[in-house]
């Protein structure tokens, strides 16, 4: 960690969540968010998505898991704190596991959400 990683007080990191990621929460010194899912295999799906872009951003979170949730723990040790790469993370992660291209008007379809056989996660409204 450098010297000049700035670690954010706990106003700073609830306005930072409330603009950037309003689903995400501050809570206990960590930034949180809990994913809802359809079953084991969307549970499996999300964590391993989390993994991977944590493993690439050499940033980890603590993640507890559940048959049908999956919640994300972020906060720099070393800072023992909420620092921008807490935020960044977040973010990343939000981004990927909320994409759903079926609403884009693009060539994918994304994931049928009237077949159970296919649903993975439930999506926040």
């Amino acid at each position: 960690m450098s010297k000049d990683t700035k670690v954010y007080s706990e106003q700073e990191i609830k306005e930072r969540l409330n603009s950037l990621l309003p689903h995400w929460r501050y809570d206990n010194g960590w930034l949180r968010r809990k994913y809802k899912t359809h079953s084991w295999k969307g549970t499996l799906m999300l964590i391993n998505t989390v993994g991977h872009l944590s493993e690439a951003a050499w940033h980890h979170p603590d993640i507890a898991a559940s048959y049908a949730w999956v919640e994300v723990k972020l906060m720099t040790h070393d800072a023992k704190g909420i620092t921008d790469k807490d935020f960044e993370l977040a973010k990343k992660i939000e981004e990927v596991i909320c994409w759903r291209p079926g609403q884009e008007n693009g060539a994918l379809d994304g994931t049928p959400e009237d077949d159970q056989r296919f649903a993975y996660i439930k999506y926040d409204k």
